[in-house]
């Protein structure tokens, strides 16, 4: 593309629009409502806030009504028809500016006074593979933080109506409502993109170019699978990925209405869920009910038991605990998570899980998060006492479900387009077993991952498993520093290529190297690739909710931090078992000789004495955001503590190094004051 070539005249103006701008205007007519008790005793805040409400055009006798704010993710410019004045960077994000509409329409109508701000998010699908990458899982805590100073630059708010849809913009939202907990407040989810017919899904997709490279498909295909990939121009990918499974999260924990997660975005249904969601926040509000009475522990244990039963994304391992901090509740452990998926199976088969691998919206329509709650109740799995945003209890929210209309003509309507079978996507523990639906998570520990790591076990090719259940892979490791190396060995087909029976070990890409980069681009290029399926990976990185395969992730502790993981070399043999009955696993170094293993303390004293692998360092162009970031969470928990920012556990970090450079005779700044606020919520 030709650069333009601009004068001087075009690019500074001639005048002309000068001439025809005014210095003066009316002001609006009308008069404030108050009184002389108003003006002697309000903050000048107040007045002055009524003053920029009328200035930008409400009703100047409306202006004093209650105000409820709406944070939102909205990005991009959609002109008065839908189409793009300016994109925004995902579907998820691009119209639902029209659910803000919604709601703030039904805010006024029940004389409540609407404020609308946002606060866009990233795509993860557009940054795979680049170092936009290094930014997403920072991003969420940034925006957290954004979100709660603009809750807070509205003193007057009565409830906040949180609006968001995607991987990091949705859980930024949850935690933000989360940390504002005295208030009243309510998620509501953005929705899901429709499947568009003859054409691959969003997940699928984002694989033509290992596809091409191999020779599985054309340029003509490519092109045109690329194109049709969307069946709507709003909601969040078609599958059970991050954003799907934070939407299923926040009405597990009772933020968000009964089967709100996963509505087909710009149908009338997923307008109609704002509309009520706004209803819902007036009526919270008008009950002097907030988020903390929702936001409790066993609120926190319904949520990791729905996740299990959904087989949700890994990445809700770094948000649910995170939600759970900022509410001040006690954060899920390890052992939280085991005992969930140890209680049930996957009761739900969608993509990319399967076995019949159904989009988002016919779990929806199939019944959704209630639906499961059903199951999950049944088999009193459940706290049914906790409070939700209906005002009413769990347990009554599912006996209303159950003979709902509403239940009944989703059921129905998916029979009808789809020729689905409810009972075929969301079913009871006996039908899930029978339909080969193992539990979802293991969390594998080793002299590779002394602090543990993570596996979808649910999404392990079923050919690969043996038949007591129990995945096993020894192989040579083939270690690489950079996802980049990774996928170009994957796509390869010469000497450097990755071959059935390698074990991928990517390192230094955890919190310090990356920013726990995404790695969605190697499993999805392994899936589809017909021998994909008998190679693994492991990393200190994590994976897409939408990741399958025998990938291991959150490995501990990172490489950077001096993990065993690190010091790994080409041709080391590595021992993977993960047992999907029994829900346990081991990731293991076992020595240089495949035929002379070694025990795993022998191999691990082995690891020891090695020095990190020379090529493992802090990605060149890692942003200085991010290495604040990095150092931030890691001094309030790291990555198995959800990511957070404890401001308690920083103070004391920070005071503790200045005191070790006293100590240590090096001249040191003035000593920090205490700030901290012991037995508080932290950031």
């Amino acid at each position: 593309m030709t650069s333009p070539a601009f004068d001087l005249d075009t690019l500074l103006g001639d005048g002309a629009p000068i001439a025809r701008s005014r210095t003066s205007g009316e002001g609006p007519a009308g008069s404030l409502p108050i009184d002389a008790d108003t003006l002697r005793d309000s903050p000048s805040g107040h007045l002055f806030g009524m003053t920029q409400n009328a200035g930008m055009g409400w009703r100047a006798s409306e202006v004093a009504r209650d105000p409820y704010l709406i944070v939102s993710t909205q990005g991009g410019l959609r002109a008065e028809n839908g189409q793009p004045v300016a994109l925004g960077l995902h579907t998820g994000h691009w119209e639902i500016d029209r659910m803000v509409r919604a709601a703030a329409e039904t805010f006024a109508a029940h004389e409540g006074l609407p404020f609308s701000v946002m606060c866009s998010d990233p795509c993860d699908g557009r940054t795979q593979g680049t170092t936009g990458m290094f930014d997403s899982l920072p991003y969420r805590n940034d925006a957290a933080v954004v979100m709660r100073r603009l809750i807070r630059s509205l003193p007057t708010r009565r409830g906040v109506l949180g609006v968001a849809t995607c991987d990091k913009g949705l859980p930024a939202t949850m935690l933000a409502l989360a940390g504002c907990a005295d208030l009243p407040g309510v998620i509501v989810p953005g929705g899901v993109t429709l499947p568009a017919r003859g054409a691959e899904d969003t997940a699928v997709v984002q694989t033509i170019g290992a596809r091409f490279s191999h020779g599985l498909i054309d340029l003509e295909h490519a092109a045109a699978m690329g194109c049709r990939a969307c069946g709507s121009p709003g909601g969040g990918c078609q599958f059970l990925g991050t954003a799907a499974t934070s939407q299923v999260i926040a009405e597990a924990l009772g933020i968000a209405l009964p089967h709100s997660a996963l509505a087909p975005s710009g149908e009338p249904v997923w307008l109609d869920i704002a509309r009520r969601s706004a209803l819902a926040l007036v009526q919270l509000a008008q009950q002097g009910t907030p988020l903390s009475a929702i936001l409790t522990r066993q609120a926190v244990e319904n949520a990791v038991m729905v996740h299990a039963a959904f087989g949700g994304s890994t990445n809700l391992l770094l948000h649910v605990p995170a939600i759970a901090h900022a509410a001040g509740v006690e954060r899920p452990t390890v052992d939280d998570w085991i005992r969930a998926n140890r209680a049930t199976p996957r009761l739900v088969d969608a993509l990319p899980n399967g076995p019949r691998h159904h989009p988002t919206v016919q779990v929806f329509m199939a019944g959704g998060v209630p639906e499961t709650m059903l199951h999950l109740r049944a088999m009193g799995l459940l706290h049914l006492d906790v409070l939700t945003v209906t005002g009413r209890t769990l347990g009554e929210n599912l006996d209303w479900w159950e003979r709902s209309d509403a239940r009944r003509i989703a059921r129905e309507r998916l029979r009808e387009l789809d020729g689905v079978d409810p009972a075929h996507v969301i079913m009871g523990p006996d039908a899930a077993r029978a339909a080969g639906m193992s539990s979802a998570l293991v969390f594998p520990r080793g002299n590779i991952a002394p602090d543990g790591s993570v596996i979808k076990a649910t999404a392990i090719d079923p050919s690969v498993v043996d038949d007591d259940g129990v995945y096993r892979h020894t192989g040579p490791a083939r270690v690489f520093a950079s996802e980049r190396d990774a996928i170009r060995a994957i796509k390869s087909r010469g000497k450097d290529a990755v071959r059935a029976g390698d074990i991928v070990v990517l390192a230094g890409c955890g919190p310090a190297g990356t920013g726990m980069e995404e790695t969605y681009q190697l499993t999805s290029a392994l899936k589809h690739l017909p021998w994909g399926k008998h190679v693994a990976v492991i990393t200190d990185a994590r994976f897409s909710g939408v990741s399958t395969g025998a990938c291991i992730g959150h490995i501990g502790p990172e490489a950077l931090a001096g993990g065993p993981l690190g010091r790994l070399r080409d041709g080391d043999v590595v021992r993977i078992e993960i047992d999907r009955v029994r829900l346990e696993g081991r990731l293991d170094f076992i020595g240089e000789d495949p035929d002379a293993p070694l025990d795993s303390a022998a191999a691990a004293a082995v690891l020891a004495a090695r020095e990190t692998h020379p090529a493992i360092a802090a990605h060149p162009r890692l942003p200085a955001d991010t290495r604040l970031w990095a150092a931030l969470q890691d001094a309030s928990g790291g990555t198995w503590g959800g990511c957070v920012y404890d401001v308690d556990a920083i103070l004391d970090t920070l005071r503790a190094g200045r005191e070790a450079l006293r100590m240590a005779h090096r001249p040191v700044g003035p000593a920090m004051p205490d700030t901290s606020r012991r037995g508080g919520r932290t950031a």
